[in-house]
C-alpha cells in the first residue's frame, strides 16, 4: 500500500484527491490546503480516512508518506516538488511542470539526487483514445503525418496568474509531441489580453518540426463553446480525437490519392471519401490511469511516460511560445 499526501485541494486537486483515494493499492494520507473551508470539506467528505493540514511541512516531515501529489498555483511548483524530494518522496506535480525551463532542470537535478520518481499531469498522454491514436500513427494507418490542429476553448476559467498559453496549451503541446515522436523547431504565437492587462485570454501557437510537419493550437478561456478537439491529417487517412464526443476517436479514410499520367509528367490528383471508423476505446476515466501510473511507478520503481524531461520539453516549448507572444508573433527557435 503506497501512501500518498497531496499539497493544493482546488478545483483540480480535488479531482485528484478523489482518483487517489480511490485506488486499491495507495492511501492518502493527508490532504494540504491554505484555506480551512476547502479542509473542512475534505474532511466532511472523507470523514476520518485524510488527514487535514494547512502547512505543507507538515506533509513532508512524514516518514510514513511515500509520495506527494502537488497541484498548487504553477509559480509552487518547483519549491514544493524540491523540498518533496528533499525529504524523499516520490512527487506528482499537475501541469505545467514548472514556470521556466530552468526551473525544471532543478527538479530534474533533485530526482536525480534523492533517486525520486517525478511525474508530470500530462493526462492526454494516457488517454485511452490518444492511446489508440498513438497506435495508428505508429503502424502506419494514416500514412506520413502531414499537420495535426487542435481546439481547446471555453468560457473560463479564467486564471490571474497564468495566461492562456501557459494554463491551457501544455496538454496539447505534449500530446502533439507524444503523436508525432519528435520535438518542434520553431514555434510563432498571436494572442491578445482583453479581459485584464498582459494576461492573453486567446492564443494561436503555430509549431514547425522536421519533414515540413506543422501544428496548430487554438487556446482561449473567452469563447462561446467548449471544445477540446484533435484533429491529425495523413497521406493516407485523417484521424479526429474528440474528448466531448461519445465517439471520442474518428478514423476518416478520406484524402487524395495522385497517379501518373501516361505519357506524360502530369499527375493526376483524385479525391478519396470513403468509410469512417470509430474503434471502441476504453471508458476507463483518463485521470484515473494517470492516478494509478504514479502509484505503479513508485511500487515498481520505473519511469513514468510523463516523466520530468517530458515535462522540460514542453516547458521549453512554453517559453519559446511566450517569446514569440511577446515579440509579436515573431518565428522563434525552440532551445
Amino acid at each position: 500500500m503506497i501512501v500518498l499526501g497531496q499539497i493544493g485541494i482546488g478545483a483540480w486537486g480535488r479531482n485528484l484527491l478523489r482518483n487517489f483515494a480511490a485506488l486499491s493499492d495507495c492511501a492518502v494520507k493527508t490532504a494540504c490546503d491554505k484555506s480551512r473551508a476547502v479542509l473542512e470539506a475534505v474532511k466532511a467528505e472523507y470523514k476520518s480516512e485524510i488527514g487535514c493540514v494547512e502547512d505543507p511541512a507538515d506533509i513532508f516531515a512524514d516518514d510514513e508518506i511515500e509520495g506527494v501529489v502537488i497541484a498548487t498555483l504553477p509559480n509552487t511548483h518547483a519549491q514544493l516538488a524540491i523540498k518533496a524530494m528533499e525529504s524523499g518522496k516520490h512527487v506528482f506535480v499537475e501541469k505545467p511542470l514548472a514556470m521556466s525551463a530552468k526551473e525544471g532542470l532543478e527538479i530534474k537535478k533533485a530526482a536525480e539526487k534523492y533517486k525520486k520518481i517525478c511525474m508530470v499531469g500530462h493526462i492526454l498522454l494516457y488517454h485511452p483514445a490518444l492511446v489508440a491514436l498513438k497506435k495508428y500513427i505508429g503502424e502506419g494507418s494514416l500514412g506520413h503525418i502531414y499537420y495535426i490542429y487542435s481546439t481547446r476553448v471555453n468560457l473560463g476559467k479564467v486564471r490571474n496568474e497564468e495566461n492562456a498559453l501557459w494554463s491551457l496549451t501544455s496538454h496539447d503541446i505534449s500530446a502533439i509531441m507524444h503523436l508525432i515522436g519528435a520535438f518542434p523547431q520553431h514555434v510563432a504565437t498571436s494572442g491578445s489580453s482583453y479581459l485584464r492587462k498582459d494576461i492573453a485570454d486567446v492564443v494561436f501557437v503555430d509549431l514547425g518540426f522536421k519533414n515540413d510537419v506543422i501544428a496548430h493550437i487554438h487556446a482561449s478561456w473567452l469563447d462561446p463553446h467548449k471544445i477540446r478537439q484533435l484533429t491529425v491529417v495523413g497521406s493516407k487517412k485523417m484521424a479526429v480525437f474528440d474528448d466531448m464526443s461519445a465517439e471520442k476517436l474518428r478514423i476518416y479514410d478520406k484524402g487524395v490519392d495522385q497517379t501518373a499520367g501516361q505519357g506524360s509528367y502530369e499527375t493526376f490528383l483524385t479525391l478519396r471519401s470513403g468509410d469512417i471508423f470509430a474503434p471502441k476505446i476504453d471508458t476507463a476515466e483518463p485521470l484515473r490511469i494517470e492516478c494509478q501510473e504514479f502509484v505503479d511507478c513508485i511500487e515498481q520503481g520505473r519511469i513514468p511516460l510523463a516523466d520530468v524531461d517530458n515535462g522540460i520539453e514542453v516547458l521549453r516549448v512554453l517559453e519559446a511560445a511566450q517569446e514569440s507572444l511577446d515579440g509579436g508573433g515573431a518565428k522563434v527557435h525552440v532551445r
